[in-house]
């Protein structure tokens, strides 16, 4: 399990970039803490969240993360993807964001490129 921290400004046209590493035939999940520009938490309460994988932007979605909110008042939202999920996906880099969304209001929290790593061994 990874975790990284961002910031999150809604007044920004900027979305914040974490860049991530996947093995395929590896369970993965990583955590993200969300904060404002003031450092407090970015209360992430009542929000849903999506997350998609694409070898390119502009590409088909190639995987889905599933999201959840580990502390949606502390900020922490949790992208994960089983072992078969992640075998599917190919060697090589890849991109992906997160959207959260509150009623018709929708964000893309962070983006960021992917490093997909092939394995040698199988999963137990």
């Amino acid at each position: 399990m990874s975790s990284r921290t961002i910031t999150f400004d809604t007044a920004s046209d900027a979305v914040p970039n974490a860049n991530l590493v996947i093995n395929t035939g590896a369970s993965f999940e990583n955590t993200f803490t969300v904060n404002t520009p003031a450092g407090s938490a970015f209360d992430l309460t009542g929000y849903s969240g999506s997350a998609q994988v694409a070898k390119h932007v502009g590409a088909a979605a190639t995987a889905t993360f599933t999201v959840g909110f580990t502390s949606a008042f502390d900020g922490k939202i949790k992208v994960s993807m089983s072992s078969t999920d992640t075998r599917t996906l190919s060697d090589g880099r890849h991109y992906y964001d997160v959207l959260v969304s509150l009623g018709s209001t929708v964000y893309r929290i962070v983006e960021g490129s992917i490093d997909v790593r092939q394995g040698i061994s199988s999963a137990p």
